[in-house]
């Protein structure tokens, strides 16, 4: 099932105070990238993260859920109406995947 571009653009819409947050369409999903880096992705209108560790620790009780079938977990982000947890969520991953 592909996700809509309604969540894609309330996502992104969420995520406006971060620096450098685009998306590229694939194979019906949105790879989310923040300053040209993958932090992670939209699939079956669900947001999911690397799951980087201070992420985990962030976000204590998000499931880790695989995008597509063969996939590595990621974690999925529910409270996506909670825009400060969500752009620090992100931007801890982003911290995460440049060490």
């Amino acid at each position: 099932m592909a996700s809509g571009k309604e969540y894609l653009h309330y996502i992104l819409d969420q995520l406006s105070g971060v620096e450098g947050i685009t998306c590229r369409a694939m194979m019906g999903e949105y790879i989310l990238y923040c300053r040209g880096k993958v932090i992670g992705g939209i699939y079956d209108n669900r947001l999911l993260l690397k799951p980087v560790p201070a992420a985990v620790e962030l976000l204590p009780g998000a499931s880790m859920e695989r995008p597509y079938d063969g996939a590595k977990e990621m974690l999925r982000v529910d409270d996506v109406d909670n825009r400060e947890l969500l752009r620090s969520a992100v931007e801890t991953v982003y911290a995460g995947v440049n060490r």
